[in-house]
């Protein structure tokens, strides 16, 4: 059975998971700052206040954390813990022989960041340069990728084709012949792509700003 202590743990492991304050989770899943802040989990009489299931599934959807992985982190009694993972530049992405089919890192010898554990095991961090993924990534931004992890519409993911080019955009839809990619810059166009000219898909999981 959860507890009250239990659930608002595994918020606070989450935020710091990913690099953030309760409130800086709050405000990335688009809720009030304050909806996480310790005033808040207990009503004036002292009776617990437990978060609401729509909150949850916003910071869950967020961070791109599934339930189980979630659930993970109830009970923790330290901080969530982090991984190493390759860094590559977007320049170095798009050149041929840095990925396998899988749309893994091929080799070794890449510089190296700490990201979240909940990432996966196979994630690697991309390096954003030039103003193409304005306002949502800006130059210098760091974001964690996982060709693992399932993509669905709305995801925002990360998208090389079979010429090189890597994109960062939304998915708006993928069929067995194309995909519809939004662009993140609305003076970028959105992109409509074959699927045999696309050589991998990977969704972002987590950003660093």
């Amino acid at each position: 059975m959860l507890t009250h202590n239990q659930v608002w743990g595994a918020i606070d492991a989450l935020a710091s998971a990913h690099g953030m304050s309760p409130s800086g989770l709050a405000r990335r899943a688009g809720l009030d700052a304050t909806t996480f802040n310790k005033s808040k989990r207990a009503a004036s009489n002292g009776r617990p206040r437990w978060p609401s299931t729509e909150s949850l599934a916003k910071i869950l959807e967020a961070t791109g954390t599934r339930l189980d992985q979630f659930l993970g982190l109830v009970g923790a009694s330290a901080p969530a813990r982090k991984q190493t993972v390759p860094l590559i530049g977007m320049a170095q992405a798009g050149k041929g022989g840095f990925f396998d089919d899988g749309g893994f890192p091929a080799g070794g010898g890449w510089d190296e960041i700490e990201a979240p554990e909940l990432a996966g095991t196979h994630a690697y961090a991309l390096e954003i340069s030039g103003d193409s993924m304005l306002p949502v990534y800006r130059e210098g931004d760091i974001i964690i990728v996982n060709p693992e992890s399932p993509v669905r519409r709305g995801d925002r993911v990360v998208v090389k084709t079979t010429d090189g080019e890597v994109l960062a955009k939304e998915l708006r839809r993928q069929t067995g012949k194309t995909l519809e990619l939004k662009s993140l810059n609305p003076e970028h166009e959105d992109r409509v792509l074959a699927m045999e000219n696309v050589d991998w898909i990977a969704r972002i999981l987590w950003t660093s700003q």
